[in-house]
């Protein structure tokens, strides 16, 4: 590797400088990280799109406040630096990050060299924050994403990152600072040679692109496959498979517990696990009521879990009283949308001929919009002409059965 695209960092201690560690006190001890523009929106694509261990992230951040970092070099595609810990020999740590190709290199320059603003500025020694857009207009980005940060150290620690990977990371925002072009360099192509192509490119030096082979119009699809049918014997659609008698619960989340950092509870994570295997049997099984309001979601939830635990630990999830919601997943278990639609809804008018049938099946009963009511028992009529009983337990209308056309057989 040619000596000018290895660019060492004299920001930090050299290898010969004392050794020792550091206090994590006085001078230096809360330095904060990214004083431009680029070294913050490094830090940012660091702590939030890298998806890197911010528990990890936090113990590299102290190390790096710590002096800990003896010297660091950026090359094409890596950063490379040692890194004093706990013991008297320094670790050797690697950061890589996805160069791009010749080819994307290729992309990257043609949209920058269309914006002579963007060139003049580049040509001047500066890296405007508008090359960012620029990159990401061909499908690319410069600042590392989601699996493009690798590190590598020497150290015993098997955790990825550990702590003196993680200081690294952070004191590159050090070093573009100091020169946003180390970014261009980390995705692998050095500032002279990329003024170099920016030069030729303003100035014509470019070859001319070869002329594309126009891509021969072929026939319609339909017309191919008439073809095709014509010639070949008809092979049936095969059957789906048949969904399991009964969903149950994916493998993986029982053995797989969620990282601590993440604040997740693996029985909350194994309860969203077996709902969403639930969901595709029943998918499977030839139910497409997929789509449900959040009440409706909630109390179809809370209708598997009636009788147990689970179901308080649902409520104080969602927000909203036990008793409650006890009550929305009685009528879903015994109505479905419609049961849970007459129990949460407030009354709507009907004709008083719709409550004629009800009102004779309850003498002395007392009508209020669509619900009769007599002594501790309830009939409402849905605004799917269907009849619901609900029973007064608790002080709390319930409903108690499926329902029913004919409002005499709830009865």
């Amino acid at each position: 590797m040619a000596e000018e695209e290895r660019r060492p960092w004299q920001g930090w201690r050299r290898k010969d400088e004392d050794a020792g560690l550091p206090a994590a006190r006085g001078a230096g001890s809360r330095r904060t990280f990214g004083a431009t523009w680029w070294g913050r929106a490094w830090l940012e694509a660091l702590e939030h799109r890298a998806r890197l261990d911010p528990g990890r992230l936090s113990r590299g951040r102290s190390y790096a406040r710590r002096g800990s970092v003896l010297e660091l070099t950026v090359s094409p595609g890596e950063v490379e630096a040692m890194v004093q810990g706990s013991r008297v020999t320094p670790y050797q740590v690697t950061v890589r990050i996805r160069a791009f190709s010749a080819a994307e290199w290729e992309a990257v320059l043609d949209v920058v060299s269309a914006q002579i603003g963007r060139v003049a500025a580049l040509l001047d020694g500066e890296l405007p924050p508008e090359v960012v857009d620029d990159v990401r207009a061909t499908g690319l980005d410069l600042l590392p994403g989601a699996g493009e940060v690798l590190t590598n150290c020497s150290c015993p620690d098997f955790a990825v990152p550990c702590k003196h990977s993680a200081a690294v990371c952070y004191l590159v925002a050090d070093a573009l600072d100091d020169d946003p072009f180390a970014l261009l360099l980390l995705r692998g192509r050095p500032r002279d040679e990329l003024l170099a192509a920016l030069r030729a490119r303003r100035g014509g030096g470019t070859t001319p692109p070869a002329p594309r082979t126009p891509t021969p119009a072929g026939i319609p699809a339909i017309a191919a496959f008439a073809r095709h049918q014509s010639s070949q014997p008809v092979v049936p659609i095969p059957v789906p498979p048949r969904p399991l008698g009964a969903p149950g619960v994916p493998a993986a989340v029982k053995v797989l517990d969620p990282p601590r950092s993440s604040g997740v509870d693996v029985r909350d994570l194994v309860a969203l696990a077996t709902d969403a295997a639930r969901r595709a049997w029943e998918l499977a099984s030839g139910d497409v009521g997929l789509p449900l309001t959040f009440e409706q979601d909630l109390a179809r939830r809370a209708a598997a879990a009636l009788g147990t635990p689970e179901l308080a630990d649902l409520a104080h999830h969602a927000g909203i009283p036990a008793r409650r919601l006890t009550t929305w997943a009685t009528a879903w278990r015994h109505g479905g949308p419609g049961g849970l639609a007459v129990t949460v809804d407030a009354p709507h008018t009907v004709t008083p001929e719709a409550l004629t049938e009800a009102v004779t099946a309850l003498p002395h009963a007392t009508t209020d919009a669509n619900r009769v009511t007599t002594g501790k028992l309830q009939l409402r009529l849905g605004k799917d002409n269907l009849w619901y009983r609900f029973d007064n337990q608790f002080n709390d209308w319930t409903l108690t059965r499926p329902p029913a056309a004919d409002p005499q057989s709830l009865l």
